[in-house]
């Protein structure tokens, strides 16, 4: 097993995995993404990535995957990780990966001076919600999650400032 930094040539696996994660959260149609656009996201000609991965491989085959960026607290002061998707696959599940790319994460962290690692996980999957806790997470029910996109971002994007 080796837990690294994803690189370029990863990028297809990455997709591979995020359809794979999809289907496992019942919506396998809901992927848009392209490889060039993880290209712009991870690896951009300017050098100054907007989000990162790291990857599971086992003898040589990318297997699991773990997409972050960084986050800010006003309260601290100091940068986070949100992790965005962790995703090892079915046959891998067992045997540590999952705990090797989030403690990854963590040192990640602790190496940076970040000060939380965060994110979202479905209510109805139980599985990942005990593994998360039996690592020390805390849910964070007093938080409700709100999003704007589609024709709600649109409308709201087509208003004046001021």
């Amino acid at each position: 097993m080796t837990i690294r930094d994803a690189r370029p040539e990863d990028i297809p696996d990455l997709l591979r995995l995020v359809h794979a994660l999809a289907e496992y959260e019942r919506e396998p149609d809901a992927v848009e993404a392209t490889p060039e656009m993880y290209t712009d996201v991870l690896f951009p000609s300017d050098g100054a990535p907007t989000a990162h991965a790291i990857v599971a491989e086992v003898d040589g085959r990318v297997v699991g995957m773990a997409i972050w960026y960084l986050t800010f607290s006003t309260w601290t002061g100091v940068n986070g990780i949100w992790l965005e998707d962790l995703f090892v696959e079915p046959g891998q599940r067992g045997s540590g990966l999952g705990k090797a790319l989030l403690t990854r994460l963590a040192q990640i962290c602790v190496e940076r001076g970040y000060r939380r690692l965060e994110w979202w996980v479905l209510r109805w999957n139980t599985p990942s919600i005990e593994f998360y806790r039996s690592l020390g997470s805390v849910p964070q029910d007093e938080w409700e999650v709100h999003r704007v996109d589609g024709d709600a971002l649109l409308r709201l994007g087509a208003l004046p400032v001021a």
